[in-house]
């Protein structure tokens, strides 16, 4: 039986919302991105050759309009850093999401987290993109080769890498905090 659009976007729009998040770190893009990923499987559906997993196929679309979305945004600071250098770009604003209910506990959760976003978005995209479909989004390392269109053990060694990419980058940051 085949699966209607309004079925997909039901089944697997909550996980392409989070994968899109974990790469672009704002709802309003996550949601963007995602509803371009949809327009995409749309578009694309009546050639999708059933050789691997519609899920894995999803998460392959996601993940690459994702990455596409960075380097469009990519582009366009370096856009507006040169229109500020002539004095004609207004400031930027980042809304602070909201926290709970201890303001100090709050405040270094923020950090934690900050860091943490910083310290992905650091890595290459391979790498990237295996940390965030293994830890973020509990994908199997079969399923992330056949999204990454890789091995299993390139898989495993990309995670691995990310993971020490990451903590030689945490422990730099925190031994020049603390």
């Amino acid at each position: 039986m085949q699966k209607t659009i309004q079925q997909i976007v039901e089944t697997y729009q909550e996980r392409v919302r989070n994968t899109c998040f974990r790469y672009v770190h704002s709802r309003e893009d996550a949601d963007e991105v995602a509803q371009d990923v949809f327009v995409q499987v749309h578009a694309s559906l009546n050639r999708f050759r059933k050789d691997a997993e519609l899920s894995t196929w999803i998460y392959r679309i996601a993940v690459n309009k994702s990455l596409d979305f960075l380097r469009y945004k990519k582009r366009k600071k370096r856009f507006a850093q040169v229109i500020s250098l002539f004095g004609l770009a207004g400031e930027i604003r980042n809304i602070p999401e909201p926290g709970g209910g201890n303001p100090h506990k709050d405040i270094e959760a923020e950090e934690r987290s900050r860091q943490l976003k910083m310290a992905l978005d650091k890595l290459p995209d391979t790498q990237k993109t295996a940390v965030i479909l293994k830890r973020f989004q509990a994908c199997k390392n079969k399923e992330i080769s056949e999204i990454m269109e890789i091995s299993v053990s390139a898989v495993e060694a990309l995670q691995h890498r990310a993971m020490k990419n990451m903590k030689k980058y945490l422990t730099a940051y925190f031994e020049k905090v603390l």
